[in-house]
């Protein structure tokens, strides 16, 4: 074509359709990227992930000296039953029998010189653990520590051969959204792998006060329990403990011990033989948007000091229920189940500064930290009351007897005998609770609760303090206009 031609109208539609064609193939700078390969991770890894298999004896009574346990018995058609039972059974023998039970779980080497990684339930009460590499090679493990409060146990084997290792990651690392792959032996199977992406991290969980787990989507099962969780850099950050099931199935909600939490637990049980945690010494509650309106907060967050356990590091720095922990060591607490693992983690003995909220005003309070303690054991219900007394917001009180201070170790406080349709009912006070504070004042008699009832202020927020069988906590009413 000739410079300065007419273009015909074929050629204009030929060099239209030419640019959109080139336009089409030169790459975008928003194309969409793959999908993850798993495969070199898998090959990589796959050898250092190992099959638990453990057996413990169990001893059952048959009945009247029947071989069959009652379970056998009930499988027989009726008929026959008898002919099975007492001394005239055949094949009759000894009337205690011990029957092997079996479990199976995996788990994870994290040094050549043989330890493992898996669950504490994995290996709970079992008499003895076999370990299965991905060579086939069978290891007899011994059992150097578990840590029940982890679900954590701590294996090792011994072998000539070398033994492969996984890398191991920074868990606090991890943000939501990332791809992450678990290998392991659901059901059975050993060696499947599955993947899916982080669904939150810091997750904690009824059971579990000093794990803050990590929450993904990635298909675990029973049998899984133990393996390791991966990133995409091929190292461990998490060890696969919970599922949250309502069919004994994977439901697209799996829990993992983060890998910072595993490695503390690990080198305190293989240098010592135990796990020692530090213990502040408090029960602590969340803070919803009503206790944070009556406590003057802008938004919920913090831990609310609920009750300061006696002859704790609390009491010794000076904590006050009603306190509110913002922060520990200059980390910020948004979650009142943010405290127990930063706690848990400190140095037995270590100065640590807290920054509360005491009525209305931020202070720091030094606090020493001390090894956390063995469980409390439970406390006896309250005594009988005995004479009533009528109070505001649909309550009964009356003073607290001398059995109920005693009981509890209180010196002030209102018993609530019963309860009617009211604000205290609506804030789920109940009888027999011990009311100790009413919107941040100490309440010390029945005189005293029904002067700082009187003056409640109408159609906000009002914190009150109760005592539950021995357990403090705040609950918020709210006053009608």
């Amino acid at each position: 074509m000739f410079a300065g031609a007419r273009l015909s109208l074929q050629d204009s539609i030929g060099l239209l359709l030419m640019s959109c064609l080139m336009l089409l193939m030169v790459p975008t700078a928003h194309a969409r990227p793959a999908l993850p390969d798993f495969t070199g991770l898998v090959k990589e890894n796959a050898g250092a992930v190992v099959n638990i298999s453990t057996t413990q004896a169990v001893q059952t009574r048959a009945r009247s000296g029947s071989p069959f346990d009652d379970d056998q018995l009930n499988q027989i058609p009726e008929i026959f039953r008898d002919f099975f039972r007492g001394p005239q059974a055949p094949f009759r023998g000894d009337p205690r029998r011990s029957q092997p039970r079996t479990s199976m779980g995996s788990g994870f080497i994290v040094s050549s010189d043989g330890y493992i990684l898996t669950n504490n339930h994995v290996v709970e009460g079992a008499d003895e653990i076999v370990v299965r590499l991905s060579d086939r090679r069978e290891l007899i493990a011994t059992l150097v520590g578990t840590d029940p409060r982890t679900d954590m146990a701590v294996l090792k084997v011994e072998d000539n051969e070398p033994l492969p290792v996984v890398k191991v990651g920074r868990s606090r690392e991890l943000e939501p959204g990332e791809w992450v792959l678990a290998i392991g032996s659901p059901f059975g199977f050993d060696y499947t792998v599955t993947a899916g992406i982080v669904s939150a991290v810091g997750r904690s969980l009824p059971t579990e006060n000093y794990v803050p787990f990590i929450q993904t989507d990635v298909a675990i099962n029973p049998g899984n329990s133990g393996g390791p969780l991966f990133n995409l850099a091929g190292e461990v950050v998490g060890i696969n403990s919970q599922i949250y099931t309502r069919s004994g199935g994977f439901m697209g909600v799996s829990f993992a011990i983060p890998m910072d939490v595993a490695m503390y637990v690990f080198e305190q049980i293989r240098d010592q033989g135990k796990v020692s945690r530090g213990w502040l010494g408090v029960l602590i509650q969340e803070v919803n948007r009503d206790l944070a309106e009556s406590f003057g907060l802008s938004r919920p967050r913090g831990a609310l000091v609920a009750e300061v356990v006696a002859d704790s590091p609390a009491q010794a720095a000076g904590l006050q229920a009603g306190d509110i922990v913002l922060s520990f060591e200059g980390d910020a607490i948004n979650l009142s189940s943010d405290l127990p693992p930063m706690v848990g983690r400190t140095a037995i003995g270590h100065k640590a500064q807290l920054e509360v909220l005491r009525q209305g005003q931020r202070i720091t309070v030094p606090v020493t930290i001390a090894e956390l303690p063995g469980e409390a054991s439970e406390t006896p219900a309250p005594a009988p009351a005995r004479e009533d007394a009528q109070a505001p917001l649909g309550l009964q009180i009356e003073p607290l007897s001398d059995q109920v201070r005693e009981t509890y170790g209180l010196t002030d406080g209102v018993l609530v005998r019963n309860l009617a349709r009211g604000p205290g009912l609506d804030a789920g006070i109940r009888p027999g609770d011990i009311i100790t504070e009413l919107n941040r004042q100490p309440v010390t008699s029945v005189a005293d609760f029904n002067r700082i009832a009187k003056d409640l202020p109408r159609g906000k927020a009002v914190s009150v303090r109760v005592v539950r069988q021995g357990r403090a906590s705040y609950l918020v009413m709210r006053i009608p206009r």
